[in-house]
């Protein structure tokens, strides 16, 4: 879909497309909600040969600017790469080391909002004077206190929310991530992507050209009065249309397929097939823009918004290193949860490389039931999660792994 629009290429050679074309990546988000209190950047640093080696093709990381909340989700001075996460040149060791090991360095872009520096209409403090990119007033939207015009999207209430439809806007902030490709960063991660019309995200990536780029589209999944709906159709079609409107440069995490695998694990198998035998979510309509993932430093951590049960996280990745889509393993799950966590998750890893799935495989879905969840991938693979009983027939297919509630073949 749209290929024909991935074709620019960067002056080293790099097809902008075609790691989008070749849906091969397995992220890492390379940080939680408590990491700043750390020595971050020398702390990732020491881990890269593992992340290298286990394969990981990209690692994202917080808010590497100037912030001021120690998150980084806060961005004040966006020039300077002095953060709670480290100094400017820990950062630069770090980017150099990724780049040394082939792993790409994705920048969490916090643009959709800036904290002033100075009062200004209103008594707010809305203008950036002393400081790089030293807009006033005209550059907040009207509807969070600025005299810029109204918000293209959604509000971050509390704080200034940049007003993206002003020439001089987009013109700065392509400067600025620009200058963050010849720092090092070569992904993008767009936080906060309902804040403001998507359309600039693609004229965001279509001028600054990183390899691969996902937005946080983030709103809240069907509910009823008994809890999830077996439909999320809505919620899905939002988040498409989002990367439809980014020229589908963009790819997006799949809040869809989040919210409706941590049910599925409680008993609920059925709601992974869809009626129409798909799985029920980006991954089911659009697998090549589909980011998935189990939890990250919102939904988890010591936030934990929204979170995924903590005994049933084996088969949460059992699902999405098997299946199509682009996987996410959250740095919790990967480093903080023990030695047999992280081997299983390895293992995952490598059957999803030897065995070449990727992120348009095709799904056969055999069981949805109460207990149990079975499919196909492509069809070198077969795996099961929950506690019901099954293997695939025939004798060509052999176990490639299990553990607690999952399990996985493959063809030899």
């Amino acid at each position: 879909m749209g290929n024909s629009k991935l074709s620019n290429s960067t002056e080293e050679g790099t097809d902008l497309g075609a790691v989008l074309r070749n849906g091969r990546e397995i992220l890492l988000q390379g940080f939680n909600w408590e990491s700043h209190k750390y020595d971050w950047w020398r702390n990732l640093e020491n881990k890269i040969p593992d992340i290298a080696k286990s394969g990981f093709t990209s690692v994202w990381l917080p808010p590497a600017t100037n912030s001021f909340s120690p998150e980084g989700y806060l961005p004040q001075n966006l020039y300077s790469l002095n953060s709670r996460y480290g100094s400017e040149q820990l950062l630069k060791a770090l980017l150099q080391k990724l780049k040394q090991y082939k792993v790409r360095a994705m920048a969490d872009i916090v643009i959709n909002h800036r904290i002033g520096t100075t009062k200004g209409h209103g008594g707010m403090y809305n203008r950036y004077d002393g400081i790089p990119l030293a807009w006033s007033e005209h550059a907040v939207t009207s509807c969070t206190g600025g005299l810029g015009n109204r918000s293209t999207g959604d509000n971050f209430n509390g704080v200034p929310n940049i007003d993206h439809s002003q020439h001089f806007i987009r013109k700065d902030i392509i400067g600025w991530l620009k200058w963050l490709c010849t720092v090092g960063f070569q992904d993008f991660r767009f936080d906060f992507a309902r804040g403001y019309s998507a359309k600039y995200v693609k004229e965001y990536i279509e001028e600054a050209k990183p390899i691969f780029s996902v937005g946080e589209y983030w709103d809240s999944c069907n509910y009823n009065g008994y809890g999830l709906d077996y439909n999320q159709d809505s919620h899905r079609q939002r988040i498409i249309n989002w990367i439809d409107a980014t020229g589908q440069l963009s790819t997006a995490f799949d809040f869809t397929t989040k919210g409706v695998l941590q049910e599925a694990v409680k008993g609920q198998f059925w709601r992974l097939c869809d009626p129409q035998g798909k799985p029920p979510g980006v991954m089911g309509w659009w697998p090549s823009r589909a980011v998935t993932f189990i939890d990250n430093h919102d939904t988890g951590s010591t936030q934990a918004h929204w979170p995924f049960p903590s005994n049933h996280i084996m088969e949460g990745y059992a699902y999405v290193l098997t299946h199509p889509g682009i996987p996410t393993v959250f740095y919790d799950h990967f480093y903080d949860w023990g030695d047999s966590i992280h081997e299983q998750i390895i293992k995952l890893m490598n059957i999803r490389r030897r065995q070449d799935i990727h992120s348009r495989s095709s799904v056969r879905i055999l069981e949805s039931q109460n207990n149990l969840y079975s499919a196909m991938i492509g069809d070198k693979v077969c795996m099961k999660i929950g506690d019901g009983s099954w293997c695939p027939s025939g004798r060509e297919w052999t176990l490639a792994t299990s553990g607690h509630r999952y399990a996985v073949w493959q063809k030899q």
